[in-house]
């Protein structure tokens, strides 16, 4: 078939009336690729304006140390519950004597504890809340350097892929 086209000469005039055939369907329908592609760019460029808007400034040395000491209640929490158990195991007579102890605590103050630890672990998490950390996976930005709409990392609101299309074909 290829050889037929070349020996009448008729290969590239079929080829020129397919690729205008092609240019007139896009006026009427777009070509899903490129609003794929155009899509994708407004999607990053969005989420890149979020990520510049919600960086944090880097920690000083003392806020590191403040963090590390906020993250160390839970676990002793954790930790120390699970040492009552082994304590009770192997010294039963002194574990009943200590929550003996316990059961002589008045009740406002049970209420005080629990008002000083609900408050510490709600702070804590209305903390993360409202901090809303966004980590953007860095692995997708090299996905974005074939698309020719980004410039600089920003969408480039004068790109028009038809007329860049047309500027390739006629050079």
């Amino acid at each position: 078939m290829g050889l037929i086209g070349k020996i009448l000469g008729v290969g590239k005039a079929v080829e020129r009336v397919g690729r205008t055939a092609e240019r007139v369907s896009e006026v009427f329908v777009p070509n899903k690729t490129e609003k794929q592609k155009q899509e994708y760019q407004q999607y990053r460029a969005s989420l890149d304006q979020y990520a510049q808007e919600f960086t944090l400034a880097p920690m000083g040395l003392f806020n590191s140390f403040v963090n590390g000491l906020n993250r160390l209640p839970r676990p002793m929490l954790a930790f120390g519950t699970m040492g009552l158990f082994v304590f009770a195991m192997i010294n039963p007579a002194a574990f009943s004597l200590r929550m003996v102890g316990l059961n002589q605590v008045p009740e406002p103050l049970w209420w005080l504890l629990g008002a000083i630890v609900s408050f510490y672990f709600g702070a804590r998490e209305m903390h993360h809340f409202r901090s809303n950390t966004i980590k953007i996976p860095q692995n997708l930005a090299p996905m974005a350097s074939f698309l020719p709409m980004i410039q600089d990392g920003a969408l480039d609101p004068d790109y028009n892929a038809a007329l860049e299309d047309w500027r390739k074909q006629q050079k």
